[in-house]
């Protein structure tokens, strides 16, 4: 799941003159993460199972892993920049693009974060100050020289024009703390994206034939989907069977889940699809347009997957030497496994009430019969047909065991506007729960399953139960 990034004013504009095209702390990360390979490849066959030699394996895998999430593009610029040209719209007319150009306020405001960490001092002084002129589209592309909007790199000529521009997994699953100003700040890896508008990015894009071609309607019909999403949602089953609304005519598209807390947990994505790598080959490859291969002959059933199936979705090969995803799958599953929920701040929950839901949680509330403690999910095959959590079946459908996954818990105060604002954290723009945002509020969800399971809670029960979902991780 992912998508886009974004010369200062003119007080500050030598100091983005003078830096590279990556960030001082991404060519740090790069240069740990080769020592440590080397480290690992010099042992000898007979270290290999000791468990210095597992640690330090491990170690160096993470953080290759986290370089990948953070900054790889498996090569799908020539997506992005190269077919939708994209970038053009990004730099505008004046700088040799298209239109008016995407002005730092408009890239915050569709939801592109900005990591504080890959900013010069002087820079995070003006923006703190209110000198960095925000409305300039000059300002997004020295961000990008910077490599400091998440998930989005620039690709520039030696002029220092935009060739191109690609995508990386931080787009959809990370965020900041907003520690600099509202959409900057440090990263939080894993963290869903809630604020991010990715329909309305991708339809700034020139040309949108590739996807008039596969859904076989018009450029107008697309834009209108992808506008239709909103934010913190995607579709990615919409390249798939082309339902691009529900029946009742509201988007199909989902709500971007979190990568944490993923650690012995089954099957991903809210529909079961498959394991965290399976979905990373999925996505990086079919979604992100990256360059690899991918496997998966669920895609072939046209009666479910129309247009998958029509285009050979589940067999995509590429020659092994020109593959830039599938080398990478190992290190980034490892990192993504090792992304822990974030534990809450004693300020996002009654911690005298949590301690009642605790009880209520494994006992009358009867929530740990599907989201085991402390996986928060079902050790195993984690799915449920939408008749046992009283729901529609129309995303359930969608997938190939036509069930929904038992998500798991850790972290979901995230999610909770309530929850963030006593932590001192800005409020996303979509919150909700469950695939789609269907319920509003963590109460909601009580509510809801105190109706369908005959649960008999009161009040009372119901906002002790809210407070323990609120401390979990």
């Amino acid at each position: 799941m992912h998508w886009p990034r974004f010369v200062v004013s003119s007080v500050i504009a030598m100091s983005f003159l003078l830096i590279g095209s990556r960030a001082v702390g991404s060519r740090a990360a790069s240069a740990q993460d080769a020592a440590a390979s080397q480290a690992v490849a010099a042992t000898s066959i007979a270290d290999t199972g000791t468990s210095s030699f597992i640690i330090d394996h491990a170690t160096a895998a993470i953080r290759k892993g986290r370089q990948i999430f953070r900054f790889d593009t498996f090569g799908d610029e020539s997506f992005w920049g190269g077919a939708l040209k994209l970038h053009q719209a990004i730099e505008g007319a004046r700088f040799g693009g298209v239109g008016a150009g995407l002005s730092p306020r408009m890239a915050l405001g569709l939801g592109l974060k900005v990591d504080s960490n890959a900013l010069p001092s002087d820079v995070k002084a003006a923006i703190a100050n209110g000198k960095l002129n925000l409305d300039d589209p000059a300002n997004t592309l020295a961000l990008l020289k910077l490599n400091a909007v998440i998930g989005v790199t620039g690709f520039f000529r030696s002029n220092g024009s935009l060739g191109s521009v690609g995508i990386q997994c931080a787009l959809c699953h990370s965020t900041v703390d907003d520690s600099l100003t509202a959409g900057i700040g440090r990263r939080l890896d894993g963290w869903a994206n809630r604020d991010l508008n990715i329909g309305a990015i991708v339809a700034l894009a020139p040309n949108l034939s590739p996807f008039v071609q596969l859904l076989g309607v018009d450029d107008p019909t697309v834009r209108r989907v992808l506008r239709s999403w909103g934010p913190g949602r995607f579709d990615a089953e919409l390249i798939l069977d082309g339902k691009a609304f529900r029946p009742d005519g509201k988007s199909a598209a989902t709500l971007i889940p979190p990568a944490f807390g993923l650690a012995g947990v089954n099957l991903h994505t809210w529909t079961g699809w498959g394991s965290v790598t399976h979905w990373n080959a999925f996505v990086a490859n079919l979604e992100m347009h990256g360059k690899g291969t991918f496997f998966d002959p669920r895609l072939d059933n046209a009666d479910q997957f129309p247009i998958a199936a029509a285009n050979g979705f589940g067999h995509v090969r590429i020659d092994p030497d020109k593959d830039l995803i599938t080398s990478k799958l190992p290190a980034l599953h490892l990192y993504q496994l090792a992304i822990d929920a974030p534990k809450p701040p004693a300020a996002a929950f009654d911690a005298a009430a949590a301690a009642r839901g605790d009880q209520l949680f494994s006992g009358k509330a009867k929530c740990n019969q599907c989201h085991v403690e402390p996986l928060w999910t079902e050790p195993g095959w984690n799915l449920h047909k939408p008749s046992e959590i009283g729901i529609d079946a129309f995303q359930a459908n969608r997938a190939p065991d036509r069930r929904y996954r038992t998500s798991p818990l850790g972290g979901v105060w995230t999610h909770s506007n309530d929850a963030r604002r006593a932590a001192g954290l800005n409020p996303v723009k979509e919150a909700g729960f469950y695939h789609d945002g269907r319920f509003r509020t963590l109460l909601d969800v009580v509510n809801h399953y105190n109706d369908v399971f005959d649960l008999a809670l009161n009040g009372g029960e119901k906002r002790d139960v809210v407070e323990y979902l609120k401390s979990l991780h």
